[in-house]
């Protein structure tokens, strides 16, 4: 099975918080990685996402250390849209 790797930049107006961590995110732009596996088919080539990750801190941020998180799709995607109806 081939499997693919893409990456994202995510824009947050204001502080976020996803479920497992510790504490909100500052506003900011932030790297989001997806680890993808193809999904064999007669007629095309389709994708299945996996796993997803966001870089820890912000882009922006000048910090001697980062970290990838491990998160679900589904909450990052509900905390874009509630950012997006408060800005």
């Amino acid at each position: 099975m081939t499997t693919r790797t893409t990456q994202t930049v995510v824009r947050f107006s204001s502080a976020f918080l996803l479920p497992g961590f510790d504490a909100p995110q500052p506003a900011g732009e932030y790297r989001v990685d997806q680890d993808e596996e193809s999904i064999d088919s007669l007629s095309r080539l389709a994708w299945r996402r996996v796993a997803a990750f966001i870089h820890l801190p912000a882009i922006a941020m000048q910090v001697p250390t980062q970290q990838m998180v491990p998160i679900n799709p589904a909450d990052l995607d509900a905390a874009l849209e509630k950012d997006h109806e408060l800005s």
